[in-house]
């Protein structure tokens, strides 16, 4: 597939901290690509990078095919995690200044705010000012801010911080939009639930370097131990965990049940598989529960994380 951004090598240093250790990635055009890590990993220098904020001091990032130039400003959106509005200047006034920033003309700012306004429903807002407005009604105006120039790669830092789960959905509806529409997105967040929700590539930055990235799904694949959580209804569970314990490797379960069932995590071995187990559970008890235990972001976070450390 073809790249929206490659970063090739980047290094970046402060005075003798280094920020970024030779740090490539490369962000398929047209996906959600999620830039995880601990705080402090190096995420937030990468992001101010891609930005023109700050330059490497090694290494080169391409966009859209050629090196990052000064005017690609005008092709990506950046919504940081500190979010940065003027407080005491009117919503409608401030928007249409900062889409002038990012190339468009002051009629198209104006028609098109009007449209993302009353999607978000702060049309009546327009002349007050940033600090009338609840944080939600801030998030949402920085966030309409970030995409109005419908650039071809959006940054979105920490995006959901500060809504309540109507507004997060609603905001997470619109990425899922644009996505569509295509754009390219690095997504980057603490919660791994949205990097389940919404990432496809994800990319894994610790104590400044890169520890791992690819597909989200192909990373669960090799992330799985084959590992079953299975619920067995039998008269006799200390006879039937006995067996299990001589043929499969066996630990609790915690999984919640309406049945007062056997709960154990069977992990094959021994080129078992699947059916295998099936066919000998079946023989010995009826089968209340069964599910093979995929590694989420979180699992692979934390994994990933303690064996680079």
């Amino acid at each position: 597939m073809e790249n929206i951004l490659v970063a090739e090598n980047i290094v970046k240093n402060y005075g003798s901290f280094k920020a970024l250790n030779r740090v490539s990635l490369e962000v398929p055009r047209g996906s959600i690509f999620g830039l995880l890590g601990p705080n402090g990993a190096g995420k937030t220098t990468f992001i101010r990078i891609i930005n023109q904020i700050t330059l490497p001091d090694e290494g080169v990032v391409y966009f859209d095919g050629k090196p990052l130039a000064p005017d690609d400003v005008h092709y990506i959106g950046y919504l940081p995690e500190e979010r940065g509005l003027y407080k005491r200047m009117k919503i409608g006034e401030q928007a249409l200044y900062l889409a002038q920033l990012k190339g468009m003309s002051k009629r198209d700012a104006r028609q098109k705010l009007r449209f993302w306004f009353e999607k978000f429903d702060i049309g009546p807002w327009w002349n007050k000012k940033v600090e009338e407005l609840s944080k939600g009604m801030a998030q949402k105006l920085q966030f309409i801010i970030t995409v109005l120039h419908e650039p071809k790669l959006l940054i979105f830092d920490e995006p959901f911080s500060g809504f309540d789960p109507i507004n997060a959905n609603l905001i997470k509806e619109e990425i899922l939009n644009l996505q569509k529409q295509g754009a390219s997105i690095i997504f980057s967040t603490h919660r791994m639930e949205s990097v389940e929700e919404l990432c496809e590539y994800i990319a894994l930055i610790h104590q400044s370097n890169k520890v791992l990235d690819g597909k989200l799904l192909d990373i669960k694949r090799a992330y799985k131990t084959n590992t079953y959580e299975v619920g067995l209804s039998t008269d006799n569970k200390l006879l039937l965990e006995k067996e299990l314990k001589e043929k499969f490797e066996l630990s609790r379960a915690s999984f919640k049940s309406l049945e007062d069932d056997l709960k154990v995590n069977i992990k094959l071995r021994n080129g078992s598989t699947s059916s295998d187990l099936i066919r000998f559970l079946n023989s010995k008890a009826s089968i209340t529960h069964y599910n093979e235990i995929i590694p989420t972001a979180n699992d692979i976070f934390i994994q990933t994380v303690n064996m680079n450390s």
